[in-house]
This record gives structure tokens, sequence and C-alpha cells, in this order.
């Protein structure tokens, strides 16, 4: 069974920085894509960040490029987002997500789903 472990998340003034981090179990971790998304009270769930299974490339949603980025790390089969320069906008539940069809554009397709750690943002 596919588990997605997200945890990190919680209350920070604007400007500040959280990680998240995601736990993944070892078959999932080693052969598919990863990712985070995040949704807004009020909002539809949006794509935040990708990391290929490798680890060799990465893309971002252009609201956070430049101030989020994800990794990976294969010994401790965990994904992390870091979040600088975090704004009031940034409040969400972040998700962590695996699948081989995950893409910025088709997260409907995501086969697994973390259960999501809430990220508030103070102004």
């Amino acid at each position: 069974q596919v588990q997605l472990v997200e945890s990190g998340g919680g209350l920070v003034q604007a400007g500040g920085s959280l990680r998240l981090s995601c736990a993944a179990s070892a078959r999932t971790f080693s052969s598919e894509p990863m990712g985070w998304f995040r949704q807004a009270p009020g909002k539809e769930r949006e794509f935040v960040a990708r990391i290929s299974w490798t680890g060799g490339s990465s893309y971002y949603a252009d609201s956070v490029k430049g101030r989020f980025t994800i990794s990976r790390d294969s010994a401790k089969n965990t994904v992390y987002l870091q979040m600088n320069s975090l704004k009031p906008d940034d409040t969400a539940v972040y998700y962590c997500a695996a699948g081989s069809y995950l893409t910025d554009t088709t997260q409907q397709l995501v086969e697994h789903w973390g259960q999501g750690t809430q990220v508030t943002v103070s102004s």
C-alpha cells in the first residue's frame, strides 16, 4: 500500500520560512515523480512543484518560482518543499503527491495523495 505522510506545516509570519516533508513508501519513492499541490480556502487545488523520480529535474508554479525549492532524499525516502519569503497568499493546505502521470496540468490523474498539512502565513 502506498503511503505519503506530510509534516512540517504551521504558522509563520510573512517573510518567514518553512520546510515541508513527505515520507513515502520505498516503492513509490524509487519509481515515480513526486510533487506538491496546495488548496487555499474557497479555491481549487493547484500545482506547486514537481520533481522527477531521479531528482534530476524539477519545475514550479510561477507563483512560487524563486521562493520554493523541491528536493528528494533517497536515503530517507523523503521529498521536501523548502518555502522561503512566504506570503499570506501562500496560506493553504499543502498536499504531497506521487504518480507516473504527475505534472502541473494532470492532477486529476495523480494516483497517490498525502493527507495534507496546513500552512498559515500571517501578515
